[in-house]
């Protein structure tokens, strides 16, 4: 024990003592540091730089807060542009009826341009022609509802008279004193209720003005697209680069053929729809069978809703004429012609081009009818139709569009 002293002793003397004691405890901090996840003996000291508190967050929270914000600023957006859009709704509808109409009446154009007709000519004789057959069709349903007008008013009066005496007896026994004095009752209410209606006679004057307005807008603009169309197009191109130029017009044609296959497949679809209808309402003899038809007609354009509205309105005319049985058998016909439209007049009149699922049909008629209106609801289809053809176009790079930088 005095021997291993006194060697203690000498060593701590000379110093080697705390040598050891130094380098002992470098050897086990060496060993902790090597046993750290990341770090390899002989890394030097460690230096641990402190973790951010981002960084602390979940993966799946800092994703959900990213797409969040970004969804936030685009409802944003496309708030505003939906309030700038009704304030100038007297100038953005009509335009939107003028690229409509342009997209069924531009392949007509195109014919009498290529069969030599200079571009001003053909667009003044197509207009013409859209003129003569648009007057034709009003001109025969005025002089057809001035002629079934009275004979609607007798079969109706007729019809009302029996519902009169069905509901005076069992099971409901209402006394016909009942019925007529709630029929009497009309004429009171409106001379109680005369403001309300002079409101709605100058709310319809102003409808009238805007509509007429509009109307004009909308010929004015219809004219130039038939006509310098393609101009504009280019005109719009040339302001911005060749790489998104050549995306943009590869968008634009896509989108601009869709369009024209949609109102043209649309037209066909609607007048097959007027047709049928017209031709079972003049067989069962019900008044006004050819207003009720170009109702069907122009209801058509708004697809799935607007057939069931139009069909609903000819059933009550045909219940209020010529009874129940009838208007059984017109339901019967509107039920087949709507099984008709989904499985065989949409998919081969309109095409597989433009091929929308009912659930994106629907959903696109509901967010444009709370949007717009009936007029959201009309556009709602050709708009969606438009942008999942547009951005493939617009998303497809090709060789050509690669800058040199992406080589």
């Amino acid at each position: 024990m005095s021997d291993n002293g006194g060697g203690e002793e000498e060593r701590i003397a000379r110093g080697t003592g705390v040598k050891e004691q130094i380098s002992r405890g470098a050897a086990v901090r060496e060993l902790n540091s090597a046993s750290e996840p990341g770090r390899r003996p002989g890394d030097g000291p460690d230096r641990r730089v402190p973790v951010p508190e981002q960084s602390r967050v979940p993966g799946w929270l800092a994703t959900a807060s990213a797409w969040a914000w970004r969804l936030l600023l685009l409802a944003v957006a496309i708030y505003l542009i939906s309030r700038v859009l009704g304030i100038l709704y007297v100038v953005v509808v009509p335009c939107v009826a003028a690229l409509l109409l342009t997209a069924v009446l531009q392949p007509l154009t195109s014919r009498l341009r290529r069969a030599g007709l200079p571009a001003l000519a053909a667009t003044w004789v197509t207009l013409l022609i859209a003129a003569v057959v648009l007057g034709g069709l009003v001109t025969l349903v005025a002089n057809r509802v001035s002629a079934d007008y009275p004979t609607l008013l007798a079969e109706a009066k007729h019809t009302t008279a029996q519902i009169q005496s069905w509901l005076a007896g069992p099971p409901f026994h209402l006394k016909n004193n009942n019925v007529q004095k709630f029929l009497n009752n009309i004429p009171s209410y409106l001379s109680k209720h005369k403001s309300l209606v002079e409101g709605t006679v100058v709310t319809g004057g102003k409808i009238a003005s805007e509509f007429f307005g509009g109307l004009v807008l909308m010929l004015f603009v219809m004219f130039f697209l038939i006509k310098d169309g393609e101009r504009i197009w280019n005109w719009l191109l040339g302001a911005m680069r060749t790489d998104t130029a050549r995306r943009m017009d590869r968008a634009g044609h896509a989108a601009w053929l869709v369009l024209v296959y949609y109102m043209r497949g649309t037209v066909a679809v609607a007048a097959i729809h007027a047709v049928v209808i017209g031709v079972a309402l003049w067989i069962m003899g019900v008044p006004l069978a050819v207003p009720l038809a170009v109702v069907v007609f122009v209801a058509a354009f708004v697809p799935l809703v607007g057939l069931l509205v139009a069909g609903a309105l000819a059933i009550v005319v045909t219940l209020a004429t010529k009874g129940w049985v009838d208007a059984v058998v017109l339901l019967g016909v509107l039920v087949i012609e709507d099984q008709l439209e989904a499985h065989l007049l949409q998919p081969q009149v309109v095409g597989k081009m433009i091929r929308l699922h009912p659930l994106a049909v629907i959903l696109s008629l509901a967010a444009g009818g709370v949007l717009a209106g009936i007029p959201g609801a009309v556009v709602a289809v050709p708009i969606v139709a438009v942008i999942t053809r547009a951005l493939p176009e617009l998303r497809r790079s090709e060789p050509e569009d690669l800058g040199p930088d992406d080589t």
